[in-house]
């Protein structure tokens, strides 16, 4: 485009839509499952670059130093050092080539990109990341994600009250001497004695890092340090027995508030990835279902309206298309939303989610799947 060519991003933006079709008529056939997540996994990716392309053209960038571009996580391959680099703000990391196996990928929305540009400053900075916010906004997994996406390996350990300054430095010796990095969930468990040694722990890594030092004094020995590491802590805001951090070690952690991502976008983006072409009118009638089930049912305690159990009805959504790949898109959707719900709706609310789902698929009775084996077994 900077060479002059004007409608060079339109072109683009259309070959990225008709790479993602050919993409989604792929999951529709035959495949085996490890091809199956390479190709979900393939469609997660190619739907964000689609909108980021769709967006710089709507804002009419015509630049690279645009910071819409920017801060975008970038992978180059830099030909002089014959190395793979990623590229975010002014920020740039050696990607690590760990081999981290055939695994599904985070749907990106703008909520993950404001915390990646957070989390990879922090790591410029050689300070840590601490994404804090309610359960259920994605703390851990998009630092699993941003790990995914630079190659480097990330351990996740769940914090209680039982850890002591040895068992987590023990653990930060190890993640020092291989370079991986270390999520630690729910930091802020940990009694405050233990929490003002950690932090004195978590400084000498940052010294070392910051020195540029081989090898450093940790916990009376001499180890080796690989300046990958990382370290970063969640937090769960406002829980009883949780404590506050102590002053000396918030100034090591650089904090990024997490709240409720998009579910509609992410429930669009994983329609995609299991093969349905009409996902972003299937996704806002799921959203509002939910919503409105939310609002309208009453408080049982094992309902559960929120990101995991949307997840869980989307696959099966989309194991119910692949076994009948005929049947129209809007009709796989609501037989997964009323067969995979109906069972734990308690008997006064059975009317009103029959009613929602009737309001929001006018005119639509499929038939239950039924599986005849299993039902005249359990009549004998």
């Amino acid at each position: 485009m900077e060479e002059g060519y004007e409608n060079a991003m339109k072109e683009y933006n259309k070959k990225q839509i008709n790479q993602l079709n050919t993409l989604i008529n792929l999951l529709l056939g035959k495949m085996s499952k490890g091809d199956r997540q390479k190709i979900m996994t393939v469609c997660t990716i190619d739907v964000h670059s689609r909108d980021v392309v769709a967006r710089l053209i709507q804002q009419k960038i015509d630049n690279a130093q645009a910071f819409l571009w920017l801060s975008q996580l970038r992978h180059r391959w830099d030909e002089k050092d014959n190395h793979c680099f990623v590229n975010i703000c002014d920020a740039q990391f050696k990607y690590s080539y760990e081999y981290l196996g055939n695994t599904p990928r985070l749907v990106i929305t703008p909520l993950t990109d404001r915390c990646y540009i957070t989390l990879t400053q922090s790591l410029h900075l050689t300070m840590s990341g601490a994404p804090a916010g309610p359960a259920g906004t994605g703390k851990t997994e998009t630092t699993k994600d941003l790990g995914r996406a630079l190659g480097i390996i990330v351990y996740v350990f769940n914090c209680s009250e039982q850890m002591d300054y040895k068992s987590v430095g023990n653990i930060y010796k190890g993640l020092a001497q291989t370079g991986a990095w270390g999520c630690f969930d729910e930091f802020n468990r940990i009694s405050v004695e233990v929490l003002s040694v950690v932090a004195v722990q978590v400084k000498t890594i940052q010294d070392a890092i910051r020195d540029k030092k081989e090898k450093f004094w940790f916990l009376e020995m001499n180890i080796k340090l690989i300046p990958t590491v990382g370290i970063f802590i969640t937090m769960n805001p406002g829980y009883a027995g949780r404590t506050e951090l102590p002053e000396n070690l918030k100034a090591l952690f650089r904090p990024c508030a997490m709240v409720v991502p998009d579910f509609e976008l992410i429930c669009e983006i994983m329609l995609v990835a299991e093969g349905f072409l009409n996902a972003r009118l299937l996704a806002r009638k799921f959203i509002t279902l939910y919503t409105l089930c939310r609002e309208l049912l009453s408080k049982q305690d094992h309902y559960d309206w929120g990101l995991r159990a949307i997840k869980s009805v989307l696959v099966v959504a989309g194991s119910l298309k692949r076994g009948d790949p005929d049947r129209p898109e809007d009709q796989v959707l609501m037989r997964a939303l009323r067969d995979f719900n109906l069972p734990k709706i308690v008997t006064d609310d059975v009317p009103i989610i029959m009613g929602l789902i009737g309001d929001l698929f006018p005119a639509l009775n499929v038939p239950r799947k039924r599986d005849m084996d299993f039902e005249t077994t359990v009549k004998e």
